[in-house]
């Protein structure tokens, strides 16, 4: 290797190990639902998240068989189908809205969100259908066992077969989600978000970081440079 190549290389190593300094210092854990009353006569579940100093109102309409907003058991144990490169933490314990009757649900925020996630549990056989493009993030075994989700043809939407746990996402900004999903005997929701629209307490590059990325780039265009000469 010449002597100016190896310079090359170090200067690209050291972009690189810049570049993800900087996407690590952008990484986030999520932020899930609070949920904390219920209004059976609206069939309605009513929470709470909070994202930096920004808190938002979310509000779960549709028929639901049962929903824990206090106490009860911990359905998002283990932990391991709801972790991803996108989602850093599983939701916390035991907060759950648990729906069995098939139809429709909206889900409503105060404000808007920013790819809205949401975390299943035991999504046996059900067709799910969200009317927009939709992520599968990640799936596994969970409290009920294990299963796979499978998206419809217009990646809108999903059929579980077998106990799905895992977490989808909504790309895009959303005030509100609606979806459709089939009958069985019980599968649970919760929500979170990772961030709002130019949230001011989203984390940001360091400046050192950003020095750093400046520096080793600066080097690689002055190899270039040299090289051309």
């Amino acid at each position: 290797m010449s002597r100016i190549a190896g310079k090359s290389a170090r200067a690209m190593a050291l972009a690189c190990a810049a570049l993800g300094t900087i996407a690590g210092a952008a990484a986030a854990p999520v932020s899930w639902t609070d949920w904390t009353g219920t209004a059976a006569t609206a069939s309605a579940v009513f929470g709470s998240l909070t994202v930096g100093s920004t808190t938002v109102g979310v509000t779960f309409s549709g028929t639901y068989s049962f929903a824990q907003t206090s106490g009860g058991t911990n359905y998002w144990n283990p932990a391991t189908p709801y972790t991803s490169a996108a989602v850093d933490n599983a939701p916390p314990a035991p907060d759950i809205i648990a729906l069995n009757t098939g139809g429709t649900a909206t889900i409503t925020f105060s404000a808007a969100v920013v790819d809205p996630l949401l975390a299943l549990v035991s999504w046996n056989g059900n067709v799910v259908d969200f009317g927009v493009p939709i992520d599968i993030l990640s799936f596994g075994s969970g409290y009920w066992g294990n299963g796979t989700p499978t998206l419809n043809g217009t990646g809108t939407g999903f059929t579980g077969s077998g106990e799905v746990h895992g977490v989808i996402r909504l790309p895009g900004t959303f005030t509100s989600v609606t979806f459709t999903h089939t009958s069985e005997n019980w599968h649970g929701l919760t929500v979170g978000v990772a961030g709002l629209p130019r949230d001011p307490g989203s984390p940001v590059p360091e400046p050192a970081s950003l020095a750093l990325a400046g520096l080793a780039l600066a080097a690689l265009g002055a190899q270039a440079r040299r090289r051309r000469a």
